[in-house]
């Protein structure tokens, strides 16, 4: 159990390894899923194509959906989209780099469905029967059957069971055929994609590494931040509540001494507090919502200097460099004794 805590908070500390091991239990998931599902072709020419189409597609758009509902970045890209502008710009290539970021990552689990699908060539088979050219497998003159007819038997083709036109058309070669072709698509939509990843993952760095870094940097330091903002929150939380608490109990203890004449002991009233200190100074409701409501209007600007000297002392410092000699402060008055003589 401990061994799983600890992977846990490590997951928790490192966002990147946490999506990422997101997004690996999202494929197993699509896989597994595809794997676990019934498919049943409704074998009917009004409903074959919507039917194999909405396999294919419908999943990986819910997969799509669901990797950014899982995405924790999700909700901060929102907060700094949304935020007011303040003493701090928003910078539009930060923001596009996120949002790539997690597009990115969801599209995993959907380009595995899509995969797995037309791999495996069913919604294919189930889709496209019904445009199947007789001639390639049967015999179209001597069948006797209107088109409407024979319509209604190209869409029996993905089911085994029912399909009786074994004369007019060979089920087994036509069920071949058109899954050959979906692997195909398959293959191509592998290879497509996985140029793509590689132009995105490889080549952009290079042409933009300057660009690439701030963007990244920026990135992470607006991850960072709201990490230790909620932080330094769930700590003045934890301080104002003990504190609170502690007062109240105090309060009832002191009524409880004066009501029988006994007084605290001096130990217990000199006992130093260290959750002081993590209030911040902020010990009021209203002092506390005013806090949260200015960084969220207006969050202090990224220009992290110390306070610059005196106008006289750099001055000062700045003739002595002239001048060529370095200013030497100014030695300290001397201490004055006084001494006591007793005539005793």
């Amino acid at each position: 159990m401990d061994k799983f805590r600890i992977m846990f908070q490590f997951l928790q500390s490192n966002q990147e390894s946490f999506m990422n091991g997101i997004c690996g239990i999202m494929v197993l998931a699509s896989a597994q899923l595809y794997s676990a599902f019934e498919f049943n072709c409704p074998c009917l020419p009004e409903y074959n194509f919507a039917y194999g189409i909405g396999i294919l597609v419908v999943p990986p758009i819910w997969f799509f959906l669901l990797g950014f509902v899982l995405n924790n970045n999700v909700s901060m890209l929102a907060e700094e989209w949304r935020r007011p502008m303040g003493k701090r710009r928003k910078d539009p290539t930060v923001l596009r780099y996120m949002f790539c970021s997690i597009t990115q990552r969801s599209l995993i689990a959907p380009a595995v469905w899509i995969s797995v699908t037309l791999m495996d060539g069913k919604s294919f088979l189930c889709a496209f029967s019904i445009n199947l050219d007789v001639q390639k497998f049967g015999n179209k003159s001597d069948h006797g059957l209107s088109d409407a007819a024979l319509e209604r038997l190209l869409a029996k083709i993905p089911c085994k069971h029912i399909f009786d036109g074994e004369a007019v058309v060979s089920r087994e070669a036509a069920s071949r055929y058109i899954r050959c072709i979906s692997q195909a698509f398959g293959w191509a939509f592998l290879l497509m994609m996985t140029l793509m990843a590689f132009l995105v993952r490889a080549i952009r760095p290079c042409f933009t590494q300057a660009a690439f870094l701030k963007t990244k940097y920026w990135s992470h330091y607006i991850d960072i931040e709201r990490k230790l903002f909620d932080e330094t929150c769930t700590e003045h939380a934890k301080a104002f509540a003990k504190v609170c608490i502690q007062q109240y109990f105090e309060s009832v203890s002191g009524e409880m001494h004066t009501f029988h004449g006994h007084l605290p002991d001096q130990d217990e009233v000199d006992k130093p507090k260290s959750d002081e200190d993590k209030l911040l100074g902020i010990r009021v409701e209203g002092d506390m919502n005013k806090v949260l409501w200015n960084w969220h209007t207006c969050k202090p600007s990224l220009n992290l200097i110390k306070d610059p000297p005196r106008y006289e002392e750099a001055n000062g410092h700045l003739d002595a460099l002239v001048n060529g000699h370095t200013h030497q402060p100014e030695t300290q008055s001397k201490k004055e004794w006084v001494t006591y003589y007793s005539n005793i």
